[in-house]
């Protein structure tokens, strides 16, 4: 089995963008799959198929002819992902990667509000899981990132403001944590995909660095030439709004969640070597100060 024809559905998105360009920087020959009243513009090289994304015809019409079909919609649009399964399995595709990304959302690996907040996506694999069982032509891989860095530095998920040159630091912000960039995450469908069987019906749970918030806030004050005004807060007093809001089903709570489950002392929600994917997939990450630097330096001017 050899792939070579991929759908990015949520391809001009945040995600879906940096693992379209990994596609073609690898060779693949890369299908947008868009709303049909969508008026996003790809490279030349990007054929686009539009389609009514809950509608099992449609997306099956779309998704004819190709390999691998990649989900990338946003974490609020991945709690149904069932009518792109369907298709997938209508239209012959031969993988199917689901947009699981962040954290890892197989049974006993998350714990809270998030449990709930991301059952979307733990039902999603369930149902992949049962499906490929009665469709072995078709394959799945699923893949947990933790969260992203560079997006999450972009909205406030991990407490540096550089434009305002102020940071947010949860309890003593010595808790260590999980996150990979986004073209990491890019880097790591592509190695996929490269490894057809290897990668057939598994999860894997791949990150690239380990770093706390006192780390990040010191790297960004070395590359800025400039020390931050630093306020400090309790991740208990930030779980009370989480909770508030949950009670009126507000779920805008699930930034609160985030920041209590990624950073509040003692959670150790770090991946550990074992159970990281890098080595099998073959990523390397970049120095979390290269990181940093192309940060400060792409969002000043």
């Amino acid at each position: 089995m050899t792939f070579s024809t991929v759908a990015v559905v949520g391809a001009s998105g945040s995600l879906g963008a940096p693992i379209v360009q990994a596609l073609l920087a690898a060779g693949f020959k890369v299908t947008a799959i868009t709303r049909e009243t969508s008026t996003s513009t790809f490279p030349d090289r990007v054929e686009v198929r539009r389609a009514k994304l809950t509608s099992v015809e449609s997306l099956t019409a779309a998704f004819t002819g190709l390999d691998v079909v990649i989900i990338t919609v946003t974490t609020t649009e991945s709690d149904n992902q069932t009518p792109f399964a369907d298709a997938a399995i209508a239209a012959g595709v031969k993988r199917f990667i689901p947009a699981e990304w962040g954290h890892n959302t197989r049974p006993g690996k998350l714990s809270g509000p998030l449990v709930q907040m991301l059952a979307g996506k733990t039902k999603t694999t369930d149902y992949l899981i049962e499906k490929t069982k009665v469709h072995p032509e078709l394959t799945w891989t699923g893949i947990a990132t933790s969260p992203f860095l560079d997006w999450g530095l972009d909205h406030g998920v991990f407490g540096i403001n550089l434009p305002t040159k102020t940071a947010t630091i949860f309890d003593s912000g010595n808790e260590p944590g999980s996150a990979s960039t986004l073209p990491f995450v890019a880097q790591a469908v592509v190695a996929v995909l490269k490894r057809e069987e290897q990668t057939a019906n598994k999860y894997y749970h791949v990150a690239e660095h380990t770093v706390t918030q006192n780390q990040l806030l010191r790297l960004f004050e070395e590359e800025t030439g400039v020390k931050f005004a630093v306020t400090n807060t309790s991740t208990k007093d930030i779980a009370k709004v989480r909770d508030e809001k949950i009670a009126r089903g507000d779920w805008s709570a699930f930034f609160e969640a985030l920041l209590v489950y990624g950073f509040a002392d003692g959670e150790g929600k770090v991946v550990k070597e074992g159970d990281a994917g890098n080595k099998e997939l073959g990523l390397e990450g970049r120095e979390l100060r290269e990181v940093v630097r192309e940060f400060v330096r792409t969002r000043s001017g």
